[in-house]
C-alpha cells in the first residue's frame, strides 16, 4: 500500500507563487486558519498557503506510528514535494509551533512564524495533556455536539474550550464520536514537552528569519523563555512579538496576528 499524504486546503490568487504552510495546534484542523489565511492572500496574492491536517487531525486520519513531531515534519515535506510547492515560509500555532520550526530548519524557508509555542523542554501538564483521558471517559455517541461539550465542560475545561474540542467531532450512524485518537494524541504530545529546539533559533542558519508570536494572556512562553528569546533577537534574525490575546490568538486577535504577518511576510 501507498504511503498516505497530508490532507491540505489551499487558499490562492492566480498569481500565487510563493507558499506559506500552517499547522495547527494539537486539537486543531487546518480549516481553523482558513478565515486568515483568506484573508492574508487577498491582501498579498503573491502568497498562496496551504493549510495542513497534520497526522491523525482532520481529513488525515490513516498514518502509522511512531507519532512524533519528526513524523509530522516528514509528512509536510512530503506533501510540498507531491503538491511540487516548496516551503517559502511556515507558520505554526502552538504544537504546530515547534514543528514549524523543524520543518523549517529542514526546508530552510525564508520564514518561520512560531505563534504562542516554546522551543524549550517541559514536563507534560496543562488542559491540553488532560484532554486525552477526557476523550476516553466520554467517548460518544453523544446524540448531539451540545452533549459533548457539556461532557468536557464537567471536567473543568471553560466553554471556549469545550466548544473549541468539538470542533474534533464527526457524525457517525449512532450520533458523534470523536475523531481523534487519545492514545495518538498523548504519543504526539509527549514527543511535544520531551523536545528542545532552541538550536533552532540560536544558531546562524536558515531560515533567514524566525517571527515569535507570544499572546500577552498566555503563560505559554515562561519568563526564562521569554530573556532568552530577547538575548537572542539582538543578532537580527529571531524577532519576538507580543500581542493582545490569549493563545488561540487567530481567534482573540485576528486583526493583530493578521496585520503582523501580512506586514511582515
Amino acid at each position: 500500500m501507498s504511503r498516505p499524504f497530508l490532507h491540505q486546503y489551499t487558499v490562492a490568487e492566480a498569481g500565487s507563487r510563493r507558499w506559506l504552510y500552517v499547522l495547527h495546534g494539537i486539537y486543531g484542523t487546518g480549516r481553523n486558519w482558513a478565515s486568515f489565511a483568506r484573508r492574508l492572500v487577498a491582501r498579498r496574492p503573491e502568497w498562496g498557503a496551504v493549510l495542513v491536517d497534520l497526522r491523525l487531525h482532520g481529513h488525515s486520519p490513516s498514518f502509522e506510528p511512531p507519532h512524533t513531531l519528526a513524523a509530522c515534519v516528514h509528512d509536510v515535506l512530503e506533501l510540498s514535494e507531491s503538491l511540487g510547492r516548496p516551503v517559502d515560509a511556515v507558520l505554526g500555532h502552538s504544537f504546530g509551533g515547534k514543528a514549524a520550526l523543524m520543518v523549517a530548519a529542514a526546508a530552510t524557508p525564508s520564514q518561520a512564524w512560531v505563534i504562542d509555542a516554546t522551543p524549550s523542554r517541559r514536563s507534560p501538564g496543562g488542559g491540553a495533556a488532560r484532554l486525552p483521558d477526557v476523550i476516553r471517559r466520554h467517548p460518544g455517541p453523544f446524540t448531539t455536539r451540545r452533549c459533548a461539550v457539556s461532557a468536557v465542560e464537567a471536567e473543568g475545561f471553560a466553554s471556549p474550550v469545550a466548544h473549541w474540542m468539538a470542533t474534533n467531532l464527526v457524525l457517525v450512524d449512532a450520533g458523534y464520536r470523536w475523531r481523534l485518537d487519545p492514545d495518538a494524541v498523548e504519543e504526539l504530545l509527549a514527543d511535544y514537552f520531551r523536545r528542545d529546539l532552541w538550536d533552532v533559533i540560536e544558531t546562524p542558519a536558515p531560515p533567514a528569519e524566525i517571527h515569535i508570536v507570544r499572546a500577552a494572556r498566555s503563560d505559554v512562553l515562561s519568563a526564562d523563555d521569554l530573556a532568552r528569546l530577547r538575548a537572542t533577537a539582538l543578532n537580527g534574525r529571531v524577532h519576538l512579538h507580543e500581542l493582545a490575546g490569549g493563545h488561540w490568538l487567530h481567534v482573540d486577535n485576528p486583526d493583530g496576528l493578521f496585520g503582523l504577518v501580512r506586514d511582515c511576510l
